[in-house]
Formats: structure tokens, sequence, C-alpha cells
């Protein structure tokens, strides 16, 4: 019965969260990555790095940054490190020389992170989705859409 409710509560929020929104350009690190509808701006960084959406009423929230790594797949790493020591338990990863995703879990919460290397070879652009596991099925073509989206502006 359990099953069915929260299959019931997905297909109920899919529509919401599969609608196309808005893009969300950044001019300082030159990327940019499709925003699904149903995120609402929560602010860009004061530092103009990047911009915190979330969905009202529910646990879903979505951060987009850029960043300076001279070493890519040093900051990836650093990144993966610093999740595993907040408590998140790695549940996929995939590493390139060119992007990186991973997702794990804590508690009752998922994450989700991409970032990919920008075009100067010197700075990245990520996004990270954080979300309950009641969402899942709703969040994973939302996550899919978020990662072809996330692109290089300048290259």
């Amino acid at each position: 019965m359990r099953s069915l409710l929260v299959a019931i509560l997905a297909l109920l929020t899919l529509p919401i969260l599969a609608q196309s929104g808005e893009t969300y350009v950044n001019a300082r690190f030159g990327y940019s990555v499709n925003v699904p509808a149903g995120f609402e701006d929560q602010g860009e960084a004061d530092n103009g790095d990047g911009q915190a959406f979330a969905v009202p009423g529910r646990a879903i929230a979505l951060s987009v940054w850029g960043g300076l790594a001279n070493d890519f797949s040093s900051e990836v790493a650093r990144r993966m490190a610093e999740d595993a020591a907040d408590g998140w338990n790695q549940t996929y990863q995939a590493v390139t020389p060119r992007w990186a995703s991973w997702s794990a879990l804590s508690g009752g919460s998922i994450l989700y992170q991409r970032m990919i290397a920008l075009c100067d070879g010197q700075s990245y652009a990520a996004f990270r989705a954080e979300y309950g596991s009641r969402d899942r099925a709703a969040m994973d073509p939302v996550v899919e859409k978020l990662v072809a989206s996330l692109h290089g502006t300048g290259c």
C-alpha cells in the first residue's frame, strides 16, 4: 500500500517538475543550465558564482555554481570527500577528465551532483540537487535534463 501511495505522489509531482522552465546563464564563469519549471529562484550568490532554486512546499533544492580549479580531478575528489565527511554514503560515481557525476544517500535524503570543466581549463560549473527519497521517481528525469543542459557558454 505504501509503495502505491509513493508511486501516486510521484506521478502527481512529475508533470510539475518535467515542464520546461528557464535557462540560468552565469556570466561570471560562462555556463548555463536549464532550470525546470516548478523551481523558484532563491537568489543569486553575492559573489555572482551561481544561484539557488527550490520547489515551494517540498524538500527539493537545486544549487548551481561555478568555481576556480587548477586541477579539475582534484576538485572533484575534494568535493566527494566533503560529502563523505558530512555523512553522505555514495551510491554512484562517474568521473572523467572533463566531467563528473555522483549521487549519495543520507537518511531519507538523496543528493546528485554534476561538475563540468569549462573551456578555459581553470574553472568549472556544477549543480547539486538534494531531495527526499520519496521524490526520487519524479526527480530522476529532472536530473537527467539538468545533466544534459549544463554546459559552458563560451566554447
